[in-house]
């Protein structure tokens, strides 16, 4: 922690442009320092009410990046006092207004790209290829795609009244931060909603910059509040009776213990939690197409993503040779600087995912399954773990049940397709599914049986706005982007939610 007392000069706070905050009414004579990040309550940067500060680390290093703020209740009751003075202008706005906001929106976060996708590489150990070519592009796209939506609600919601909750409280994870934030804002405020937002303590920086950018498109103030701190910042948000709604993205677990705060509260709730994916591959497959969609499917973002194909579950026929390729294919992959462009594979977010991750295949080798790793030289500091492909594992063996959250493949067999649906589905969550195969039939049929949210056919891990992401059982409920997303944002007019 750092201690407020520190009186470190620097003017203003600043990530290539001109963040700055107010100090707390009750420590005007408090001096900001430059590598700190201020809360961000009714449009402008604050310091904590408790004075209190923790280290964001580059998870390549080791070393702080920047000291962010921890909030306290008194931080959480301000931030959704913000909100709640601004709903009733915000709601009564026109939609083409709001849609104006979040085009502009979209436009500053193309214009600011580069170094958004530096940060979120710095913040989350994450190849620069994949912040710069795939998250950013996504995060400007949900805006973009959510303004068109804006003036159009009553086409959205043909022959029903709905409004818009009011506040809406979201608590998004450390793996894509950015991305995340433009998942739960955009359609929040396309709605006519007003946000208080929660990053993940340990990827705080990209969501703050994200501030600059509502300072920049002149977004009335208290529109959109973000509180940073750890889990207890999160359970005050949750557990706040001014808040009329709760979206999370997370673990299970802590899905879990939201569902039951909110139980009788009447607030509104969406939940997008775990997963255990299975790629299931056929015979007929194109076997190099599929290689490339499996180790898409595990590897990218070091395994950090909730969907990943994190079970390979191969037709016996095509299963020595398809782990051979798998093998020859791992063995390219680029370890290293998640700054360098020719990375495949950057840093595990933190010391505590790798230790969990290390713990699983450890014991998995415990019992007697096998573990490949290729030959690579990992870097000396920071946080690594080579991408890893486990097999002879039974099927009650906690590699095959349990999310990992890391780059490690658990792979299994099936002789014909109902063996294959019969292992897909056996699994606690529900969330993602991937096939493999060159019979049209065979994917509509077994897509009908698997039970997943989304489940792609010959692809993997792609994502568009207007599509519909979301899980069954313990992969949560509701659904975000599309028509399905809106409908986690507004309520049939009256009180009651949306069906």
């Amino acid at each position: 922690m750092t201690d407020a007392t520190d009186r470190s000069p620097a003017p203003r706070l600043s990530f290539g442009g001109a963040w700055s905050y107010d100090p707390a009414p009750e420590a005007s004579d408090w001096v900001d320092r430059r590598d700190r990040r201020g809360l961000f309550i009714a449009g402008a940067f604050t310091a904590p009410a408790g004075g209190v500060w923790f280290d964001s680390l580059n998870p390549a290093t080791g070393a702080p990046l920047a000291a962010v703020a921890q909030a306290d209740a008194s931080d959480v009751d301000r931030a959704v006092a913000a909100a709640r003075a601004a709903a009733p202008g915000w709601r009564a706005l026109p939609g083409e207004h709001r849609a104006r906001y979040l085009f502009r929106i979209a436009r500053l976060l193309q214009e600011r790209a580069r170094e958004l996708a530096i940060l979120e590489s710095l913040d989350g150990g994450k190849p620069i290829r994949e912040s710069r070519d795939v998250d950013l592009p996504l995060v400007a796209a949900h805006f973009f795609h959510h303004a068109g939506w804006a003036d159009k609600l009553e086409l959205a919601f043909p022959g029903r009244a709905v409004e818009p909750y009011g506040v809406v409280g979201q608590v998004i994870p450390w793996n894509f931060p950015l991305l995340m934030a433009a998942w739960k804002l955009a359609p929040a405020l396309c709605c006519g909603n007003t946000v208080v937002l929660k990053p993940a303590e340990t990827s705080s920086l990209t969501a703050l910059a994200l501030c600059e950018i509502l300072q920049q498109a002149e977004l009335p103030p208290g529109v959109v509040n973000v509180v940073t701190g750890d889990g207890r910042v999160g359970a005050a948000l949750v557990r706040h009776p001014d808040v009329d709604k709760v979206a999370f993205t997370g673990s299970t677990e802590v899905g879990k213990e939201i569902q039951r705060a909110v139980a009788g509260t009447g607030k509104g709730l969406t939940l997008e939690l775990g997963g255990k994916a299975a790629h299931l591959v056929f015979e007929d497959a194109a076997l190099d197409s599929a290689v490339e969609g499996v180790v898409r499917g595990i590897f990218f973002n070091q395994g950090h993503v909730c969907c990943a194909g994190s079970r390979l579950l191969l037709q016996e026929s095509i299963a020595e040779p398809f782990l051979a390729a798998l093998r020859r294919r791992v063995e390219r992959i680029r370890v290293g600087d998640p700054l360098d462009k020719n990375t495949d594979m950057g840093a595990i977010h933190s010391a505590a995912q790798l230790a969990r991750i290390e713990e699983l295949v450890a014991d998995a080798r415990a019992h007697g399954a096998e573990v490949w790793q290729p030959d690579c030289a990992l870097p000396g500091d920071g946080n690594w773990f080579p991408p890893t492909v486990v097999t002879r594992l039974g099927h009650v063996d906690r590699l095959m049940r349990e999310e990992v959250f890391g780059p490690v493949l658990a792979v299994a067999t099936f002789r014909h397709p109902d063996e294959a649906v019969d292992k897909a589905n056996d699994t606690a969550y529900g969330l993602s599914a991937g096939i493999w195969t060159d019979k049209g039939s065979r994917i509509l049929d077994l897509a009908g049986r698997i039970r997943a949210g989304v489940v792609w056919n010959n692809t993997f891990n792609r994502f568009d706005p207007g599509a519909a992401f979301g899980g069954m059982r313990e992969s949560g409920f509701g659904r975000e982007g599309g028509r399905a997303g809106l409908s986690a944002y507004v309520r049939s007019a009256g009180g009651l939610a949306a069906p």
